[in-house]
């Protein structure tokens, strides 16, 4: 593999109490950088991803002149080095919670600037929905949401849902560190050999038996027995009130995901609900935008989060 990727911004690594479980955190710089027209930037990662995998898009910003600021990388509970739930399933309302949590933890009271990037992404889009005060700016990278879903769906998703309560679930382990990068490249054909090797270390850890295991509890691959409900979800977004940046990449096809349970029309109409909207387009781009753009959605990160406020 190659060398290795070298952080321009080295994170340092912090474990907090938050809901009972032991959290660790990625911050860039402290609490002394964080003023109220540049409060504390918290970077939100999605399913099976950590915290470290913002470090690209923290360096890219830490070459434009004059930002400075205080970055907070939550890895999610069951992610990265964060404590697992010890549950056999995960509960989408605990990443709310985590994230009120983890703001009081850090003893952070005024609002914040905050980004979430796909699963983190519908998290950041309902918190700001419920906790309005809390939130300057909203970013969402790629936060789709869900297919919907009707009331008959409910008997057999919670038979699935059993089922897979006895069967175990595990994830692929690997021979060597050069594997688990050679998979993250598999992955994603935009992402840099160089971060490839960065990322895999920070991705996997090597277990007792020899070989490096994914840092993710696999009990996160168990379907969730709970409906995604759309009037919810919408009830939620049209609360925010802070300016929401939408970004997303231009290879990004949700109807190869979903189909025609999910037509990208559909998630138009959804996105329409958001009062204050701002949209951007980053290319050639895929999914992980914090892996594929790091120095173009930093540029859009920058020339968002210093506007000045814009009237409702």
């Amino acid at each position: 593999m190659p060398t290795p990727y070298v952080p321009r911004r080295k994170a340092a690594s912090l474990f907090l109490p938050v809901r009972g479980l032991r959290y660790h955190v990625h911050t860039w710089g402290d609490a002394t950088l964080a003023t109220p027209e540049r409060p504390p930037l918290v970077l939100l990662h999605g399913w099976m991803d950590v915290g470290a995998s913002f470090q690209f898009v923290v360096d890219a910003l830490a070459q434009m002149e004059g930002f400075e600021r205080w970055v907070i990388a939550p890895d999610w509970r069951g992610f990265g080095l964060s404590e697992s739930a010890h549950a056999d399933s995960y509960w989408f309302p605990d990443y709310l919670g985590d994230v009120d949590a983890l703001l009081d933890a850090l003893g952070i009271a005024g609002p914040i600037d905050l980004l979430g990037h796909s699963m983190g992404g519908n998290v950041v889009m309902s918190y700001a929905g419920v906790r309005p005060q809390r939130i300057r700016r909203l970013v969402n990278l790629e936060g789709f949401g869900m297919p919907g879903s009707k009331p008959e769906h409910a008997p057999r998703r919670l038979a699935q849902w059993l089922d897979e309560l006895k069967t175990p679930q595990t994830l692929r382990t690997y021979a060597s560190v050069d594997e688990v990068a050679a998979r993250l490249l598999e992955n994603n054909p935009l992402l840099t050999p160089d971060k490839a090797a960065w990322l895999a270390p920070h991705w996997s850890r090597l277990a007792a038996d020899g070989r490096w295991h994914i840092l993710g509890d696999p009990a996160h691959k168990r379907v969730n027995p709970v409906l995604y409900h759309v009037e919810e979800v919408l009830a939620t977004w049209r609360l925010i009130t802070a300016p929401v940046l939408w970004l997303e990449g231009d290879l990004t096809d949700i109807e190869k995901w979903w189909g025609t349970r999910y037509p990208r029309s559909e998630f138009e109409t959804r996105l329409a609900a958001v009062p204050r909207l701002q949209r951007a387009l980053l290319s050639p781009c895929g999914h992980m935008l914090h892996h594929d753009q790091p120095q173009a959605l930093a540029a859009q990160l920058a020339r968002f989060l210093g506007e000045c406020e814009r009237p409702a």
